[in-house]
Parts: C-alpha cells; sequence; structure tokens
C-alpha cells in the first residue's frame, strides 16, 4: 500500500509546546502508513527536538529565516513543498501567514491547521484576515481544547471545529532517571524543603509577575517554601529584579532552559501556573503524570484537564489573593498534597498520553484523504463548500 505523505511546517523547532506536539505526531506515525517530514521555516536553533528528529530518522528541512519578515521565504517553503510534494501539508501557529500561496497552487489533497492557543492570541490582529480566509475555504481547523473551538467560532465564524487534546509521554514523566533526593542534593534543597515549581516561558501569557506576588504573599513567610521558575524569555530581567525587590532572592530561584524536565518535577511538591490564557498546557499535563498537584488559574482547557479540581485547585485569572491562598493551603495541607498527586497522576495516565493524540490525528489523515479521493473538489466536509483548490 503506498504510504500517504505528510510534511509539518513550524516556525521553528523551539522548546515551545505547539513545536513539541508538532514532533511527537511525526514521530508517532505509523511509518508502515505514513511517510513524514518536518519543515521548519527557521534555521537549526541546537533544541533538543532537532536531536529528537535527528535520532529518529525524521527529514527535517530549515529554511533559515531569522527575526521579522523575509519575502525569501516564499520561494524556499514553495521549492520545498514541491519536492517532498506531500498528500498532507499540517501547518502550526503563525506560518499560514507564508504558507497559504504555495498551498494554494501546490493543491495538496488536504491541509490541517492546529490552533495551539485562543483564537486572539494566536496571531497578531493584522495577520488574522490571511486565518480567516484559510480556515474557511478549506484549511481543516484542529483545536487543542474545546475552549479554543469555541474561539475560533467567536473570532473566525468557524461553527464545526474538530478538538484533539494534546498529549505527552507520561512513562516518561512517571519514571524519572533521578530520584528526588538525589535531584534535590545536586541543585542545594533539602528533603524537608517545599518546592513549588512553573516550567513556562517567561512570556506576558504566563503572568510570572502574579505568581511572585502570590508567592510573596502567603507561602514565602514559611522559610522552607521556594519557588522553582523553569524557562526562559524576554521577562527574564524584569522578573528577577521583582524577586529582588521582594526580598526573595533566597526562596525564588531561576534555573533557565532543561533537558531533565521528568527529573525536576518529580523534585517538586506542587506546580503552579498563572496564565492569563491558554490552549491545552504541555506542561501541567507532564506535571500530572508527575504525581503533583496543581494550583493553577482556570483559563482555556486548565479546568477540563483537573477534571474539577480533584488533581488541584483553580483560581480566577489575575487573582493573586486567590493564587496565594491556594498555595498556602497546599503548603500546609500534606494530606490534600499527597491526594491531589494521586488523582492527577491517575488522570495523566488514563488521559493524556501522547498515544491518543497521535491515533486521532491518523484518523483525521485518513478521513481526509479518502474524502478527497471520492471528491476532486472538497478537502473534507467543511462549513464552507468553497475549497483551496478553487481558491
Amino acid at each position: 500500500m503506498e504510504k500517504t505523505k505528510v510534511v509539518h511546517v513550524v516556525p521553528m523547532l523551539g522548546p515551545g509546546g505547539a513545536e513539541r506536539v508538532a514532533v511527537d505526531i511525526v514521530r508517532g506515525l505509523n511509518r508502515q502508513r505514513f511517510e513524514a517530514a518536518v519543515i521548519s521555516i527557521w534555521r537549526r536553533v541546537g533544541c533538543e527536538l532537532e536531536s529528537f528528529l535527528d535520532n529518529c530518522g525524521v527529514r527535517v528541512e530549515y529554511l533559515g529565516k531569522g527575526w521579522g519578515f523575509d519575502g525569501r521565504t516564499y520561494h524556499k517553503l514553495h521549492r520545498v513543498l514541491r519536492e517532498h510534494h506531500p498528500d498532507i501539508v499540517h501547518t502550526h501557529l503563525q506560518v499560514l501567514r507564508y504558507a497559504l500561496p504555495s498551498l494554494i497552487l501546490l493543491k495538496p489533497a488536504a491541509v490541517v491547521h492546529t490552533v495551539h492557543n485562543l483564537a486572539e492570541h494566536e496571531i497578531e490582529a493584522r495577520a488574522r484576515c490571511i486565518q480567516r480566509y484559510a480556515l474557511n475555504h478549506g484549511i481543516v481547523p484542529v483545536a487543542v481544547s474545546e475552549e479554543v473551538a469555541d474561539s475560533l467560532k467567536e473570532l473566525y465564524g468557524i461553527r464545526q471545529c474538530r478538538v484533539i487534546s494534546n498529549g505527552i509521554a507520561t512513562n516518561r514523566y512517571g519514571n524519572p532517571q533521578t530520584t528526588r533526593s538525589e535531584w534535590r542534593e545536586k541543585e542545594g534543597f533539602r528533603d524537608d524543603q517545599t518546592l513549588f515549581v512553573c516550567v513556562a516561558r517567561f512570556a506576558e501569557q504566563k503572568n510570572h509577575a502574579l505568581l511572585l506576588k502570590a508567592f510573596a504573599q502567603g507561602p514565602s513567610f514559611d522559610p522552607n517554601a521556594h519557588l522553582i521558575l523553569v524557562g526562559e524569555g524576554v521577562l527574564r530581567e524584569q522578573l528577577g529584579e521583582q524577586a529582588r525587590n521582594l526580598g526573595l532572592d533566597g526562596q525564588i530561584h531561576f534555573l533557565g532552559l532543561r533537558t531533565d524536565i521528568p527529573d525536576v518535577l518529580a523534585a517538586m511538591d506542587v506546580f503552579v501556573l498563572s496564565s492569563d490564557w491558554e490552549g491545552n498546557p504541555l506542561s501541567m499535563m507532564e506535571a500530572m503524570a508527575s504525581g503533583l498537584p496543581i494550583v493553577s488559574t482556570a483559563v482555556g482547557g486548565v479546568p477540563d484537564l483537573i477534571a474539577n479540581g480533584r488533581a488541584g485547585l483553580l483560581v480566577p485569572p489575575r487573582d493573586v489573593n486567590g493564587l496565594s491562598g491556594a498555595m498556602t493551603f497546599l503548603l500546609h495541607d500534606q494530606e490534600s498534597r499527597r491526594s491531589m498527586a494521586a488523582a492527577a497522576a491517575q488522570r495523566a495516565k488514563e488521559n493524556f498520553d501522547v498515544s491518543k493524540m497521535v491515533r486521532a490525528y491518523e484518523q483525521l489523515y485518513e478521513n481526509l484523504i479518502n474524502n478527497a479521493h471520492r471528491s476532486k473538489t472538497e478537502i473534507a466536509p467543511h462549513t464552507q463548500n468553497v475549497t483551496l483548490q478553487d481558491a
């Protein structure tokens, strides 16, 4: 049987959640039925994801784009897509502005675009006209949560949108390579200290400033409480200054980017996320698979992950008092920490494994190809009758 050729197009193979989803799909596809490749609009950035793809033999094309607009990207992407001649093109994040002209000209059998965040936060306002046109003229949108699907309906008028939740390698996070005590000893923490952790890039969306205020307002009064921040981003220096101004240099720790996230999470006590908006955060799934109770703002798909609070505590977005109170409660209530941790681990094992996500995308690909074979004028059943082929 002839394999279905699938090409994923991403802005870059950086450490973000959307990029990891794309890589996990490509790595997980049944190689007897699918031939997968990746196109990165950017150059190599030295990220772990690049090594993953190299090691599993997936072909990756790097177009070499840097910061800012680069008109040469259109030609490079068109050339590479023409060489690959894929049956399905699967785009992520903001790449449609570069891919759409080639998709119209090359007419692949199907085009899928995964929306990883609320639609109003996926791309800047000036580029939404391209997104609106594409998603209403044959490109099949996939939302990572029901809240993301609702945002597509509100912003672009997409009345029906398939939802495929993100997934993670649950076994990897349930079986760290380093024990809690070993990691803590190596990093300078004691076993009797309570460690709160947030794994997220330092960006406006994640609202680390709120998290630092909440920690300072409650948990920090216990000298054995510490806040561990894993990640990098444009707000790093600003947050470091905030920590110093709060007088919490000794209790707030910036670990930077890490490649040992399962080991880091295994050494923690509580995972905290203070985002103003989210789609379907992988970092929270990873924390739950590691057996951590959650404290989070109730945004995007987060409430669905926690399952009505059994695996953690939810507070309204930007509620510093609520966030501080929830952290303080779990700081002092070890029994609640244990019960929520067990519930989190069980829910992750049953619902979040990457294999479920990959199987859902495989089924989608097969349905789209079958529909394309039945009709040359439709990519897939959709709310619009106009297709890319007609554009």
